[in-house]
């Protein structure tokens, strides 16, 4: 998880493409991992069906990032954002639907 006292910077879906992702699973925990996958996926399928907004706290190579949006496909391994903009899953800390 995203330790207590690191700052979390808003960011627009569009800046998100100008991020450098490093390979490095951000989530040591199993449980932790289970727990975001399957709110990836509730997540899709809310952004799919209802256009539902959601948090993604997520990480590159320089700092942890908020952005609000909507996930229009997700995979093992990467989620793609509108205008096919993508995160790795590896690099998610966290997704509150809103």
């Amino acid at each position: 998880m995203i330790p207590e006292n690191m700052d979390i910077t808003s960011i627009e879906k569009e800046d998100v493409a100008n991020c450098h992702f490093p390979h490095e699973e951000v989530l040591s925990d199993a449980d932790d991992r289970k727990l975001r996958a399957a709110n990836i996926k509730k997540a899709e399928a809310l952004g799919n069906i209802e256009h539902h907004k959601i948090a993604i706290v997520f990480e590159d190579d320089k700092r942890v990032y908020k952005v609000t949006t909507t996930i229009w496909a997700a995979g093992e391994d990467n989620i793609v954002l509108k205008k096919g903009v993508i995160i790795p899953v590896a690099r998610i800390h966290k997704i509150n639907l809103l």
